[in-house]
């Protein structure tokens, strides 16, 4: 998508100059909190979801307004840290942002190997950032940290991942282990240890067919890594459960669209479980772990 706006986003590439007729996919203006304000109290809730509108506020932040699946409005609410401001934009109002246009956010990274988008996902903490980084320092691209949108394409609905932006969210110990330079990169808001590091060279920004799903989990009885391959029941629960901010399917009346499409993910690709142990570094292992499996044709 190709957005337009007022508020600085640094995370984003700057495309240039759009060409005469030419429209952005997503318009984003800031205005102030009052009128909005006003809307979610009539509302009696900080979620409202009416007449093609979608308000919610994060507060001590701001009020999001998103209005039929292109504009967005940020009212920043008095003393708000703009970076913070800016987080749950690029997030959490994106995320919503793709459910309206039907286009499904994961909760993971993903990375292309062979042409092909694989994707990884699990909770906060399971090492989805630092298993993709680890895949880029050898050589593979990244397509997308964080949220991976994910669409049907074309007449035969293929499974496609779109580019997000290029930077990964990592752990200072990510960055230490994969040898990388920490002293220029900024930290994430309220993670202090936690830094935005710009992946510009090895960046995917093209849509990519998705190939495969690994989910990452941690086990305290695990002595190594393991992989196992899931049943089809499986493979639904994983999608439907590391939807992006799945909470706010049920808020925009999405449940059937949801169900739908986990349901058309699930059946097209194979799905494994990654299991690693609790303490140590793993993510080589994992990687190795990844590609042979790849290799093997198992995904």
């Amino acid at each position: 998508m190709r957005i337009s706006s007022s508020i600085p986003l640094p995370e984003l590439p700057v495309s240039g100059p759009m060409k005469e007729k030419e429209h952005p996919d997503v318009f984003i203006e800031s205005a102030s909190p009052d009128k909005l304000w006003e809307e979610l109290e009539l509302g009696g809730s900080n979620f409202l979801y009416k007449d093609g509108r979608f308000l919610f506020l994060i507060p001590e932040t701001a009020i999001y307004c998103i209005e039929d699946a292109y504009r967005i409005t940020v009212a920043p609410l008095t003393g708000a840290d703009p970076e913070k401001v800016r987080v749950y934009l690029l997030g959490t109002c994106m995320g919503a942002l793709l459910m309206i246009r039907n286009v499904l956010p994961l909760h993971g990274s993903a990375i292309m190997i062979g042409g092909k988008a694989y994707a990884f996902l699990g909770d906060s903490g399971a090492g989805k950032s630092t298993l993709a980084a680890t895949l880029v320092s050898k050589g593979y691209e990244l397509i997308s940290d964080d949220v991976i949108p994910v669409s049907f394409a074309g007449e035969g609905g293929r499974l496609v991942v779109m580019p997000s932006y290029p930077q990964q969210k990592l752990w200072q110990e990510s960055i230490d282990q994969l040898g990388l330079a920490s002293g220029h990169y900024q930290s994430v808001y309220r993670e202090t240890t936690k830094f935005a590091v710009p992946v510009l060279s090895r960046f995917c920004n093209e849509p990519v067919p998705l190939a495969g799903l690994f989910e990452l989990v941690k086990s305290e009885s695990e002595p190594a890594v393991s992989i196992r391959r899931l049943s089809n029941l499986d493979r639904l629960r994983i999608v439907l459960m590391h939807t992006y901010r799945n909470m706010l399917i049920p808020r925009l009346g999405l449940e059937q669209w949801h169900f739908k499409i986990a349901s058309g993910v699930a059946d097209q690709v194979n799905v494994h479980q990654l299991i690693r142990p609790t303490n140590g570094f793993t993510a080589q292992d994992l990687a190795a772990e990844i590609i042979r499996t790849i290799d093997k044709g198992g995904v």
